[in-house]
């Protein structure tokens, strides 16, 4: 694949330019969107800004928890950790991945708290909020894809890496597990973009997308070829959290549509 090329003697991951060019499309889409339904569009592209931050702080504080046993055995040998340098490399072992649904659930947790705190309405903003998810996540799926991280298991007929930063990808074919989850986020988007704009979900296109989402990312979870992100009960950190977030949104939409049924029967 394509992993990173040199611009002016600089190291250039194409992973990162995915993720700008994704961020540049999400704040683009966002403003407009906002502006357009009479909402602040400054407040939305701060909250997106921030958002951002929750994404990167978040998805590596789950990464962490999915090497625990790394913690453990860092800090029970943190006498032999003689030097600055070695605490930082330490650190970087424990926090140098990343988990998407720990930054998922940063930017859900920064983005509430910003519009309790500026007092806006929450369902408003997330409903454009929302649709940057699966967008910004398509982008980040392709990055994904060329820098051969994130990679799917041995396929016969799969695409083989030769270059990929991550050692073990290379050498053997690998299912494309990254282009298919990259345009199920893309079909996602057009589909929470569709309800936005005809006026069907107001106020739970967040909902929805965390219905769905958790639905294919469960399946593709079994089609990843990587094995550090933690396992329990035979499933995967990600698993886990998909059943966690399917339960928790199909229970609301459930509650909502019979709170509503019922405010207009009354």
């Amino acid at each position: 694949m394509f992993p990173q090329f040199e611009l002016f003697g600089k190291t250039i991951s194409m992973y990162m330019v995915c993720a700008l060019v994704g961020v540049l499309f999400v704040l683009l889409l966002t403003y407009k969107l906002a502006k357009k339904r009479g909402l602040d569009e400054i407040n939305m592209l701060f909250m997106m800004l921030l958002s951002f931050v929750g994404v990167i702080v978040f998805s590596h504080i789950l990464y962490a928890v999915t090497v625990f046993d790394k913690i453990v055995l860092f800090f029970s040998n943190l006498d032999k950790v003689t030097s600055f340098d070695d605490f930082i490399y330490g650190m970087s072992v424990i926090f140098g991945g990343s988990v998407f649904y720990g930054g998922l659930i940063g930017a859900i947790f920064v983005f509430y708290i910003y519009t309790k705190s500026k007092k806006l309405s929450f369902g408003d903003y997330s409903d454009i909020g929302a649709l940057a998810i699966p967008l910004f996540h398509f982008f980040g799926r392709i990055g994904c894809f060329l820098s051969g991280c994130c990679y799917g298991v041995e396929w016969e007929h799969g695409i083989t890496y030769e270059h990929s930063l991550v050692e073990s990808a290379n050498g053997v074919p690998r299912f494309p597990v990254q282009l298919c989850e990259a345009v199920l986020n893309l079909l996602l988007f057009l589909l929470l973009f569709y309800l936005y704009k005809k006026g069907k979900a107001n106020h739970k296109i967040l909902a929805l997308y965390l219905l769905i989402y958790p639905v294919y990312r469960f399946i593709l979870e079994f089609f990843r070829g990587d094995s550090y992100r933690g396992f329990l009960f035979g499933l995967s950190t990600s698993q886990l959290i998909s059943i966690i977030l399917f339960a928790v949104s199909a229970g609301y939409l459930v509650f909502s549509h019979f709170k509503e049924k019922k405010a207009s029967s009354a």
